[in-house]
């Protein structure tokens, strides 16, 4: 059996991760003609509380093409500062972005299929988290087609 030793897997996965996210760009970039939907997705952890922790809120676009998801990062609450008003809170918990379909189906597998995914990481901080989204994404497009 080789032995790794850990900093070289992670550094490997991050590398692994980066790839994707540079092929999930050009893949999306030779398929943006062909969007059919898009909706914004608010993700926190289920073992917290949205009013205690704004500042670890993913706010994200999802696009969806062909059956394929696409996924763009939003601005970060961080940058309202350190305590956002209440009535920033109440933007992201009751508006979402105009949609041009109404078929959402393969969003809505995606945020399915990601809720399930990120659980195994155990929390990821919020410099990787793209990368993590765009390991999810690329895992739906791709494995899941293959099935």
């Amino acid at each position: 059996m080789h032995k790794m030793h850990i900093a070289t897997v992670l550094k490997y996965f991050k590398e692994f991760r980066r790839e994707l996210a540079l092929k999930a760009d050009i893949e999306f970039n030779k398929n943006s003609h062909k969007v059919t939907g898009y909706d914004e997705y608010l993700y926190l952890p289920k073992s917290l509380k949205i009013e205690e922790n704004i500042d670890k809120l993913q706010h994200f676009l999802t696009l969806s093409y062909d059956n394929k998801v696409y996924n763009i990062m939003m601005p970060s609450i961080k940058k309202y500062g350190p305590n956002p008003d209440k009535l920033l809170l109440k933007y992201l918990r009751f508006n979402t972005i105009s949609k041009i379909s109404t078929a959402q189906t393969a969003i809505t597998n995606f945020w399915n299929y990601f809720e399930e995914f990120i659980l195994q990481y155990k929390g990821v901080d919020s410099e990787n988290f793209i990368y993590y989204l765009k390991e999810a994404e690329w895992r739906f497009n791709e494995l899941r087609v293959k099935k």
